[in-house]
């Protein structure tokens, strides 16, 4: 077991850089904390080490002891954490899909990591985010997936590139939209279908919207659209797989 003390330690300063982004796709690493998530990545395989200032509850190869200071200086939770893990970035295979989530321009990392969790809840099979949606291990789009990004492929794709790839693949691709759509209740369901959600202030891009299948809308009274997580959980769970 290795234990480190110092604040200038080099890796505890090489794992502090990956609160940011550029440093996170750099090096393919992230930070991952609590004892749940560290469970679920551990389960994942994708677990470098394991940082802990009071007791550890897993067995595991690398175990790091580190002071309260260094943890502090680790985590971006405002509560005491007392276990980090240094994570590998994930890489999933996606074999012949029937349920697909498309983000186009998500930008809040709670919606993401909510609409994450949620498609997993409802069994669908992978998650692909346009080029400008919020980062998969930003740490609040972490905890709001609670570890359910460890079980399922999620993509950063062109969204103009990938839809018709999915169509020539037979998959409906169904746009949410206010306009020119058919309420999400006369939709009959197919084999392989996607799903678009999009921008919490624009909703869907008009271009995305052209190359869909169809538009469709969440009927609703009182209010003309709902929050993107919301409405993400309402429409994978009316055609969960």
């Amino acid at each position: 077991m290795e234990t480190i003390t110092s604040l200038q330690n080099a890796k505890i300063r090489k794992w502090a850089l990956l609160h940011k982004k550029k440093y996170r796709d750099e090096t393919g690493l992230f930070l991952a904390e609590g004892e749940h998530l560290i469970s679920e990545a551990l389960a994942a395989g994708c677990a470098e080490a394991i940082l802990f200032d009071e007791e550890c509850p897993f067995d595991h190869e690398h175990l790091i002891r580190v002071t309260p200071a260094i943890m502090q200086k680790l985590s971006a939770n405002v509560s005491n954490v007392h276990l980090i893990a240094v994570c590998r970035q994930l890489s999933h295979n996606v074999n012949a899909p029937k349920r697909i989530v498309l983000l186009d321009g998500v930008q809040d990392p709670g919606n993401l990591g909510t609409i994450i969790r949620t498609a997993v809840s409802f069994s669908f099979d992978c998650v692909i985010l346009s080029r400008d949606c919020a980062d998969l291990y930003n740490e609040k789009t972490i905890r709001s997936t609670q570890g359910a990004l460890f079980h399922i492929p999620v993509q950063r794709e062109d969204l103009k590139e990938i839809i018709p790839l999915l169509q020539k693949e037979g998959m409906q691709v169904c746009a949410t939209a206010l306009d020119s759509s058919v309420p999400l209740q006369t939709l009959d369901s197919c084999e392989k279908m996607a799903f678009v959600f999009g921008n919490e202030g624009q909703g869907v891009t008009p271009e995305v919207q052209k190359l869909s299948d169809c538009r469709v809308r969440i009927e609703m009274d009182g209010f003309e659209s709902l929050n993107v997580a919301v409405a993400a959980g309402i429409v994978m769970y009316r055609f969960r797989g």
